[in-house]
């Protein structure tokens, strides 16, 4: 096979790569980094000795973003409290992009994606790739240098941490967006009965941090008084989707300055993550959302 042909063959395996490292690694810059390495691992090997390429490169990206995950403790990023992952926020009346499709295939939106970030690195990479993309655990505990059993109670832990923190939001986007809407019309009314009337007495609010730590407001009491107090920028917020939910954007004119994902189960709020860094901000590819 010569050059040309196996970046033909690699260029057919790059969506999905790509969405394996954004799910492990909840950075898009990162993903991407991953894959374009495994790409120059790829011309390196001897590929007449690969007998499934799509496995080897599913093998060697893993591999990448479990360093990763790694190299992040090593620096002091603490990835068991949490590295700031970056949402994918879209334009809800254009056309879906089908990289953004692959990328959020079966998501549940960024509330997994604040989970998995909670995760040890060994047990996200066992979640992900078995429950995720259906990876058999013997060919994930090759990866791990684990036994397959291992493997299996890792993906099994982590399972029941997602099950317990992330609820899967309703399916019919239209509903969450109609929810959506009742939040910040509400806010805009000062209508704080209406804001209390589409929370989940449970719900959390978390506002996400550069280093990785969230601030928390618990409860639809005091998640619907913040709302309140941020009422005043209610007007200048408009709607997108943010990791395939519904979300919107906040901007000062025509400056963006904050990202908001709702998770919305049962018709009602159960999660808002607010990213406000403007670091972060300023990189997210959001030009499609109108101010």
């Amino acid at each position: 096979m010569d050059e040309l042909d196996l970046a033909d063959a690699f260029d057919r395996q790059r969506s999905q790569l790509r969405a394996v490292a954004y799910r492990i690694l909840g950075s898009l810059s990162e993903a991407e980094d991953a894959v374009q390495e495994a790409w120059l691992r790829l011309r390196r090997a001897d590929a007449e000795q690969i007998e499934s390429l799509e496995q080897w490169l599913r093998t060697v990206v893993a591999r990448i973003c479990l360093n990763m995950l790694r190299s992040r403790r090593s620096r002091g990023e603490q990835p068991l409290e949490g590295f700031l992952p970056e949402p994918i926020v879209e334009d809800p009346t254009a056309g879906a992009d089908p990289e953004h499709e692959a990328l959020l295939a079966d998501s549940v939106g960024i509330a997994l994606q604040v989970v998995l970030d909670a995760l040890g690195p060994a047990e996200r990479l066992a979640f992900v790739l078995h429950d995720m993309f259906a990876v058999p655990f013997d060919e994930i505990a090759q990866m791990l240098e684990r036994s397959p059993q291992a493997t299996r109670q890792l993906a099994s832990r982590a399972r029941r941490r997602v099950r317990d923190a992330a609820p899967p939001p309703d399916p019919d986007l239209s509903r969450q967006r109609a929810v959506v809407d009742a939040y910040f019309a509400a806010a805009r009314e000062g209508d704080l009965e209406a804001l209390v009337a589409v929370l989940d007495p449970d719900v959390v609010l978390r506002a996400h941090r550069r280093d990785g730590q969230a601030v928390e407001r618990r409860g639809s009491a005091r998640v619907a008084e913040g709302a309140m107090s941020a009422r005043r920028f209610a007007p200048h917020v408009r709607a997108a989707l943010v990791n395939g939910a519904a979300g919107a954007v906040a901007f000062d004119g025509q400056r963006p300055f904050a990202v908001l994902a709702f998770t919305v189960t049962g018709g009602r709020v159960v999660a808002i993550d607010v990213f406000n860094d403007s670091e972060l901000v300023a990189k997210l590819d959001i030009r499609g959302i109108a101010a």
